[in-house]
């Protein structure tokens, strides 16, 4: 099978797309990383130049994945439909002026405006990798040759989150009173993005017809506003009335949504293409796999540093805490770098099952195993292996297993569902954390007058983490076996 050829052949052919474009593509995925991991060491800074209490911080997180869940189906479709290159540089342009607007903003509603436009960034991914696919195509294992490309800039990305993050530290400290300096190394690194895109990445061509759905794309967005505005209230005031009403809303336009896709001729999102057998898994994967990814990091921090005295943490300060935080990154780096390889060795059906499987050991592991630093960083670590291949080989996955003209789509639909999963958690664990709290000593990081999370709330945290990734894994076992590989995504369906 052609999905099986590795070594130096397989090299040889990501080399000669590395020559026409995944080598500026490795440049647009290392400034993602850098956009994900360069502010959070700063997020305390920011709040004080704004005059806001870090409690509002909060909200950066959850209008910016709604942005995200927003716009990534819309823009995955317009790729499709108009050229990926073409919206990738749009996407970039649109961050870009975002980047810079949030290292100048004066007050928190404009920087919160700015910030949310910045999510943008998260079609990205999913435009490079219909991009990959697309110059892939002209070889003979596609799909392999799709995998490998794909790792490499997964890669880039990991390791601009990591970069970023330490960056951020070092400058935030040396350039103590300019802000405003510090915030524009990232928006410099998205021009510096736009321009290589713009001069280095050709168009391939290819287009898919069809048109836009704008009537789908406001019902998606009026769904996703409505649910997810329902579970960030429940960050102010817990569970109300009112997040009842705006879940339900929510949910009723969901369902419109998909009623109106199934009579619409050029649906944004094809409900056809969703229902394939090796694809509904992959999405519903992401989704439950956005819940530790993008769900579990803030409650990992605040563990790390919460003092022994209240019964648990581990009472470290904000460098060591950092540390702990990289060693998980750098997991997942290593955990995307090998996704091709053992890809080839394996099938991609087995790798995705693997991998999810570390996930839900990493985090159940976490519940009995969170007494002292190698305990928690070996659990971590396990995650990350598992989250750094999922990370590469979702998108690769749905772009081997849809038809051409959708392969924007599938990709961008994994970041999406992604996207909604990570938002979902984020106000679950957010209420998990706050069934109780106990006053903290005076440990390291950490003041007499904060607050501590209980012991339960981590624990419920870990487990849904862990049994969401069972989920997905008992999903991923009903893919058919060669699904992701060079089969025929027709056929396969």
């Amino acid at each position: 099978m052609t999905t099986q050829q590795g070594g130096s052949g397989g090299a040889t052919r990501v080399a000669k797309i590395a020559g026409g474009v995944v080598g500026a593509l490795v440049v647009v995925e290392i400034t993602s990383g850098v956009l994900q991991g360069y502010y959070t060491p700063l997020f305390s800074d920011v709040a004080r130049r704004l005059d806001v209490p870090d409690a509002d911080i909060n909200w950066l997180e959850a209008l910016q994945l709604l942005v995200s869940a927003i716009v990534v189906p819309v823009l995955a479709r317009l790729g499709d439909i108009f050229g990926h290159r073409r919206v990738l540089i749009g996407s970039l342009a649109v961050t870009a002026l975002a980047s810079w607007a949030v290292a100048i903003a004066p007050t928190f509603p404009l920087f919160l405006l700015a910030w949310s436009l910045q999510g943008f960034y998260v079609v990205w991914l999913p435009l490079n990798v219909a991009i990959i696919y697309s110059r892939a195509r002209k070889l003979p294992d596609t799909a392999a040759v799709t995998r490998r490309a794909t790792g490499v800039i997964v890669v880039a990305l990991q390791a601009g989150a990591i970069g970023g993050a330490l960056l951020a530290g070092q400058l935030g400290t040396l350039l103590a009173g300019s802000l405003s300096l510090v915030l524009a190394v990232p928006a410099l690194l998205v021009t510096a993005a736009f321009v290589v895109v713009w001069r280095l990445v050709p168009d391939s061509g290819e287009r898919g017809g069809g048109a836009v759905d704008t009537r789908g794309a406001v019902v998606l967005s009026l769904a996703l506003l409505a649910v997810t505005g329902g579970l960030s209230l429940v960050r102010l005031d817990g569970i109300t009335i009112w997040v009842g009403l705006l879940v339900l809303v929510g949910l009723a336009l969901g369902w419109l949504f998909v009623r109106l896709q199934l009579r619409t001729d050029s649906p944004l999102i094809d409900i056809a293409l969703v229902r394939r057998p090796a694809l509904w898994p992959v999405f519903l994967t992401a989704g439950l796999f956005g819940v530790s990814v993008l769900g579990a990091q803030g409650p990992l921090s605040t563990f790390v540093r919460t003092d022994p005295a209240t019964g648990h943490g581990l009472g470290l300060d904000s460098a060591q805490a950092s540390y702990i935080i990289g060693a998980y990154v750098f997991s997942l780096l290593i955990g995307a770098g090998l996704f091709s390889r053992i890809s080839a060795a394996l099938t991609p059906r087995l790798v995705l099952i693997g991998a999810a499987s570390l996930v839900a050991i990493g985090y159940l592991g976490l519940i009995p195993l969170h007494d002292t630093v190698v305990q928690v960083v070996a659990c971590m670590v396990v995650a990350g292996l598992g989250s750094g291949a999922l990370v590469a080989a979702l998108p690769a996955a749905a772009a081997a297993a849809a038809p051409v003209d959708r392969t924007a789509m599938a990709t961008g639909l994994t970041n999406t569902t992604k996207t909604i999963g990570g938002s979902f958690a984020s106000s679950a664990f957010a209420l998990a954390l706050a069934g109780g709290v106990v006053v903290a000593g005076a440990g390291a990081g950490l003041g007499v007058d904060e607050t501590a999370a209980p012991l339960s709330g981590y624990i419920t945290v870990w487990a849904i983490c862990g049994v969401t990734a069972i989920v997905a894994i008992v999903a991923l076992l009903t893919v058919p076996k060669v699904a992701f590989t060079s089969v025929p995504a027709d056929a396969i369906a």
